[in-house]
Formats: structure tokens, C-alpha cells, sequence
């Protein structure tokens, strides 16, 4: 993967299976959101394959939902909360076509499982972090994708909205959704997520956290610049 010829991620074999709630962890500047771009489609890699589900995206885009990062979305766009979880029907709708009560109803739906639903009509402009975080949520989830993929969803969000997310992911995983998960905490990873890539610019290992979510491959993930991290013990 490059920008302008400059290598970005390289040596990236990975295989996600399905059903599995996977984190991608490691420094800034290791190539995580533009890892999640390139299997979407956004960015094109210089050489080797990406398949989703076992084909090219464009096949399957209908199947895959994307949580952008919240700081990269701009939330002074005029439009309430239940327009914006109803742009994730759009794929299945049609974009010149208007949502009906059906669709509204689904929306709805997803913004109560998220735990907003009283604010379908506020201006997202007005709503904390947490919200913002939790209407980009439900904008996946009333896609029924097979495949999520989100780039930090529990950054910056209080206690209550990291539960209800968390809650939400593995209610997904244990309906068979595919969920991926740009990870930034450490210390909660372990207890958060079944599969780890460890990432910085290459592939450092990926597989089960209690595998490789080891001291040794954490230093060489973030090159000696990391506090002490509590790691999974064998049988604990």
C-alpha cells in the first residue's frame, strides 16, 4: 500500500474468519485506518489482493458497513440523527429514492438498540461524543451487514457508551457478523476482543490475543514505547 509512491503497509498476510471480533492494534502512523480503507476500496494497493468475503469489495459492498473515526466527520453538517442512521439504507434503497416508514421504523429500531432513539431529531451538531460515536453505530447496524468494520469506536467516549458499544459488537459476533475493530487501549483489549493484528507499517503477528498478544510482540509493535501491559496468561 503506498500514497505518492511512499510505501504505507507492506507485508500485510492476514486472514480474518468469520464470525470473529478481531482488533487491529499499534502506534500512530502504522497504517491502521488506511488498512481498513484499502479493504473497503478507498485507497488501491500497489501490489497483492484484498478479497471480503472471498471476492473483490465492489462485489459485496452491500454486505460490509464502515465506522468511520468520529474526528473525521464533519458534525456541522446540517442533518439530524435519524437522516444520518437512514444514509446507511441508501445501498439498498437507492440514493433519489426517499426513505418510507419501513425504513424509518428500521432506523429507529437501531438507534434504540444504541440507546438513543430520543435523539432522532436533534441536529448532530449538538450531541456529545458519545452520541456522535453511538449515531455512527446505529448507521451500521440498520445495514445488517455480514461484515463491520470500525476505525476506533470507543475513542473518546465515556464509560457508559464503551458498555453499550462493546455489548453491541459482541451481539453482533454472536449472530455470526464479522466484526473488525480499529483498537487503541491496550489495557482493555484482552478482555475486549478474541483476535489481534499487531501492526506498524508491517504485520507484526495476528492470530488469537492469548497467542500473540505477548510482551515481546507488543514492544516490537510499538518499538520499545509502551508501559507495562497485563497480557493474557496461558490457562488463566
Amino acid at each position: 500500500m503506498a500514497y505518492r509512491d511512499k510505501p504505507v503497509l507492506w507485508d500485510i498476510d492476514w486472514t480474518v474468519e468469520q464470525g470473529d471480533l478481531v482488533a487491529i492494534a499499534g502506534p500512530n502512523g502504522a497504517g491502521k485506518s488506511t488498512l481498513l480503507k484499502a479493504v473497503l476500496g478507498l485507497v488501491q494497493p500497489a501490489s497483492g489482493q484484498i478479497r471480503v468475503l472471498g471476492r473483490p469489495y465492489r462485489d459485496v459492498r452491500e454486505q460490509a458497513a464502515y465506522v468511520p473515526q468520529r474526528t473525521s466527520v464533519d458534525w456541522d453538517f446540517p442533518t439530524n440523527v435519524l437522516d444520518v442512521v437512514l444514509m446507511g439504507l441508501y445501498g439498498q434503497i437507492g440514493w433519489f429514492k426517499r426513505p418510507g416508514k419501513k425504513e424509518r421504523t428500521e432506523a429507529m429500531h437501531a438507534l434504540e438498540k444504541v440507546g438513543i432513539a430520543h435523539l432522532a431529531e436533534r441536529q448532530i451538531s449538538e450531541l456529545s461524543g458519545g452520541q456522535q460515536q453511538r449515531t455512527f453505530l446505529a448507521r451500521a447496524l440498520v445495514q445488517d451487514a455480514r461484515l463491520y468494520l470500525m476505525d476506533e469506536p470507543l475513542q473518546g467516549v465515556d464509560a457508559t457508551t464503551e458498555r453499550t458499544i462493546i455489548e453491541i459488537l459482541r451481539e453482533l459476533q454472536s449472530d455470526g457478523k464479522t466484526v473488525v475493530v480499529v483498537h487503541h487501549d491496550l489495557q482493555t483489549l484482552p478482555r475486549y476482543f478474541d483476535s489481534v493484528l499487531l501492526l506498524n507499517v508491517r504485520r507484526i503477528a495476528a492470530g488469537a490475543v492469548r497467542e500473540v498478544f505477548t510482551t515481546e510482540n507488543l514492544r516490537q509493535t510499538y518499538r520499545g514505547r509502551i508501559a507495562f501491559v497485563e497480557t493474557p496468561k496461558e490457562g488463566g
